[in-house]
């Protein structure tokens, strides 16, 4: 059997040879470091509430976001955010019981959002039906982030949701056919730890076909059932950005932003892996992309989005 070595080089000379020997290294809107602030916030539709409460984060993902529950209050918030200087906006929210947001009632300030600045807007869809999608579309939305389960136990017992996997397929399939660029997220170990439907969801994923794929790892956040569960071994995590990478060797790999801190050895695997973006970058990932002699490009923006020039490094 090949080493973890072996396939992180795989990996990342297939990376190289496809993307070259590059790297993003992003700050989202909600971190700071040191005196610099990402500069693409998340903006909550529903504000705290969120009917799923699912095990993994009962809510509490939902407190750090800007607040905009009305149509004319995201307008209002988006116009402020453009003045004081950012890139664009992650608008997400919490979802009703079935798993979906309220889209219908804001696809007119998305739009109207799109009209009057030059923010790049992603949206954390949920579960979407045909209309959903295309009313997302024509609103000028320029991506979907969408949370790939591939077990049906997962979607139950974390989620509190029935048939969410055809109900997910059929939310890509809806995206897609609108012409949505959708950037694909898997979590890995979201079921109490375990790696359950991580390779069912990369199988979906290679359906679709994206120019991105975002990889995380549970956080055990306090205050949810799942906060003394122990995340999956940063090995692992390694393991599925290898096979993706293998799947899918002209898709773009990032390790994003949610996943546990102080993960460096997740990190420094990633690096070694090829990734071709990571969220909130350790030292240690730092050191091991000079190590591997990578150019390195520094955003201010979600990993999901490449927005102008690359910043400074902070």
């Amino acid at each position: 059997m090949r080493t973890l070595e072996t396939r992180l080089a795989q990996a990342r000379e297939l990376s190289f040879a496809h993307h070259g020997k590059r790297i993003g290294f992003h700050l989202p809107g909600m971190f700071t470091v040191g005196a610099t602030r990402g500069r693409y916030p998340a903006v909550s539709i529903t504000g705290d509430a969120c009917a799923l409460t699912c095990d993994h984060c009962r809510g509490k993902l939902l407190l750090p976001m800007i607040k905009a529950m009305t149509p004319q209050s995201l307008v209002e918030k988006c116009l402020a955010l453009e003045a004081d200087g950012h890139l664009g906006v992650l608008v997400s929210g919490g979802c009703g019981p079935d798993g979906d947001l309220p889209w219908e009632a804001f696809l007119p300030a998305l739009a109207a959002v799109k009209a009057t600045t030059r923010l790049t807007v992603s949206v954390h869809s949920g579960f979407v039906d045909r209309e959903t999608a295309r009313g997302l579309k024509a609103a000028g939305v320029d991506q979907a982030l969408v949370d790939v389960i591939g077990s049906d136990d997962t979607y139950r017992a974390v989620y509190h949701v029935d048939g969410g996997l055809a109900r997910l397929e059929a939310s890509l399939a809806a995206l897609t056919g609108a012409g949505l660029p959708v950037i694909p997220h898997i979590v890995c170990g979201l079921h109490y730890g375990e790696l359950r439907g991580e390779a069912r969801a990369l199988d979906i994923v290679a359906e679709i076909d994206p120019d991105l794929v975002v990889i995380l790892s549970l956080m055990n956040l306090p205050g949810t059932p799942m906060a003394r569960v122990a995340p999956p071994p940063a090995e692992a995590v390694a393991e599925l950005l290898i096979a993706a990478r293998l799947r899918l060797p002209r898709a773009q790999m990032s390790l994003g932003c949610a996943r546990p801190r102080g993960g460096e050895r997740l990190e420094t695997l990633a690096v070694a892996a090829g990734v071709n973006r990571l969220a909130l970058p350790s030292d240690a990932a730092r050191q091991r992309a000079a190590e591997l002699g990578l150019a390195v490009d520094y955003r201010r923006t979600c990993c999901s989005v490449r927005h102008g020039p690359t910043e400074n490094p902070w």
